[in-house]
C-alpha cells in the first residue's frame, strides 16, 4: 500500500508540473504584435512591445525556475530526502514538537536559500530591465531575515499549537484546530495592517486636500463610515501601483500605494476607493473570510481521518507514523481537490470583483473607473490577452478586456 501510494505522489507531482507547463505554453499561444483596440487612447505601441517583451521575459524565466523547483522536490520523493531530514531532526531531540518544528524549519530555509538566486535574478534583472525595481539590496535582506522570523514567530507557533492539540485530542483535534485556526484568521484580518505591514512598509493617513475630501464626499454619499485612509510606500520596491480594502466594522481599511496617488487624477483614485468600497458593501470580505475557514475545516476534517496512517510514513521512506511527516504526504494527495477548491474561490473572486466594478459604475463613474484600470494595466505591463484556460485556473480577478466589456454594459 505505502509503495502504491509513493507512485501516486509522485504521479501527481508530475502530472502537475505537466499541467501547469501546459497552460503557460497556451498562454504564449496569446502574444500578438497588434495592439488591441480597447486600449489604443493609452497604449503606444513602443509600450506594447515593451509589455509583450515582459510577458516573455517572465515566461521563459518561469519555465525555467519551475523545472529546477520541480526536480528538486521529485529527488526529494525519489531519494527518500524527506526521511533523511526527519531523522536529523530526530536525532537532536525526541519530542514531537520540536522534531516537527526542526523538520519544518530545515526545508523551508534550504527551500528559500535554494531559490534566493531566482528571486534576485528576478527582482534585480527582470524587474530591474523593465523599469520596476525599486528594492535595494538591504531591503531584500532585510525582508528576508524579517520573512524567516515572522515565519518561526507565526507558523512554528501555529505548527506546535496545532500537534499539542493532536497529541491530547487525536483523531477530533480538527475541531479545536479549526477553531484556533479561525480565530487567528478573524484577528489576522483585523490587525494585518497594524501589526505585519509595518514591520516592511511605512504606512501614513492619507493628507487633507482634494483627493481626501473627494473621497470623504463619496463615502458619505454611499453611507460608508471611513476614518482610516493610508497612503503605503509602495515605490519602497516597485514602480507598480495598486490598492486594497482589509479589515472589517471598526477595523475596516482602505490602502492606496504611492505609486497610485502619483500617476492618477483625483476622479480616477474616487474611482478607485469606489471600487474598494463596493467589495465592504457587498460583504465580498466577509464572505471570503468564512469561506476560507469552511475550506480550512474541510482540509482539516479530511487530514485528521489519515494523520495517523502508517502508509503515508512509510510512502516518504519513514517507518513511525508522525503528525509531520504525514502531514507533507497529505498535502500531495490533497492537491487534487485543493485545485478544485482553487478553481471556485477563484469563480467567485472574478465575480466578485465584476460587482464592485459596477458598484462603482453606479454610484460614481464608469469611465473614470474604466480610465483607472487602463493606467494600472500599463504601468504594471499586465497581460491584456492571457488564453482563456490560464485565466480560469489562475486570475482571481477578469483580464482588463474583460472588465472593461463589463463595464459599457453597466447600467446606470
Amino acid at each position: 500500500m505505502s509503495q502504491f501510494l509513493f507512485y501516486v505522489i509522485v504521479g501527481l507531482l508530475v502530472a502537475d508540473f505537466i499541467f501547469e507547463r501546459i497552460l503557460e505554453y497556451l498562454n504564449s499561444t496569446r502574444w500578438s504584435d497588434q495592439l488591441p483596440e480597447e486600449v489604443k487612447d493609452i497604449y503606444d505601441e513602443e509600450k506594447y512591445r515593451q509589455q509583450q517583451a515582459y510577458e516573455k521575459a517572465n515566461f521563459r524565466f518561469s519555465l525555467i525556475s519551475s523545472t529546477f523547483s520541480f526536480v528538486i522536490i521529485l529527488f526529494m520523493f525519489l531519494l527518500a530526502g524527506f526521511a533523511w531530514v526527519n531523522g536529523l531532526a530526530m536525532s537532536v531531540s525526541s519530542n514531537p514538537i520540536w522534531i516537527a518544528l526542526m523538520f519544518f524549519g530545515v526545508l523551508m530555509l534550504a527551500s528559500d536559500l535554494i531559490n534566493t538566486p531566482f528571486s534576485i535574478y528576478d527582482t534585480f534583472v527582470i524587474e530591474e530591465k523593465f523599469g520596476f525595481n525599486k528594492t535595494t539590496p538591504k531591503t531584500f535582506v532585510l525582508d528576508k531575515l524579517k520573512g524567516y522570523l515572522l515565519g518561526a514567530i507565526i507558523g512554528g507557533g501555529m505548527l506546535a499549537l496545532i500537534i499539542y492539540i493532536y497529541q491530547l485530542t487525536t483523531t477530533s483535534f480538527w475541531i479545536y484546530s479549526w477553531l484556533v485556526v479561525s480565530v487567528f484568521s478573524i484577528f489576522m484580518v483585523l490587525f494585518y495592517s497594524n501589526l505585519i505591514v509595518p514591520l516592511f512598509n511605512k504606512q501614513t493617513p492619507l493628507p487633507e486636500g482634494e483627493l481626501k475630501s473627494a473621497i470623504k464626499d463619496f463615502s458619505t454619499k454611499v453611507g460608508f463610515k471611513l476614518d482610516n485612509i493610508y497612503v503605503i510606500d509602495g515605490s519602497k520596491r516597485s514602480t507598480k501601483a495598486n490598492a486594497y480594502f482589509t479589515g472589517f466594522g471598526s477595523k475596516k481599511r482602505i490602502v492606496l500605494y504611492d505609486t497610485l496617488i502619483n500617476d492618477m487624477t483625483t476622479n480616477e483614485l474616487v474611482a478607485v476607493l469606489a471600487h474598494e468600497i463596493g467589495h465592504y458593501k457587498k460583504h465580498h470580505v466577509i464572505w471570503s473570510l468564512l469561506l476560507g475557514i469552511l475550506q480550512t475545516g474541510i482540509v482539516l476534517f479530511i487530514f485528521s481521518l489519515f494523520v495517523g496512517s502508517a502508509e503515508l510514513s512509510a510512502a516518504l521512506g519513514v517507518e513511525t507514523p508522525s503528525f509531520h511527516i504525514g502531514l507533507i504526504a497529505f498535502g500531495i494527495l490533497y492537491s487534487p481537490i485543493a485545485m478544485i477548491t482553487g478553481l471556485a474561490m477563484n469563480i467567485f473572486s472574478r465575480k466578485n470583483e465584476y460587482q464592485a466594478d459596477a458598484f462603482a459604475a453606479r454610484h460614481f463613474n464608469a469611465g473614470e473607473l474604466a480610465s483607472a484600470l487602463k493606467k494600472l494595466s500599463v504601468k504594471n505591463l499586465s497581460n491584456l490577452r492571457p488564453h482563456p484556460a490560464y485565466v480560469f485556473f489562475h486570475y482571481s480577478h477578469p483580464t482588463l478586456l474583460q472588465r472593461l466589456k463589463a463595464l459599457n454594459n453597466v447600467k446606470t
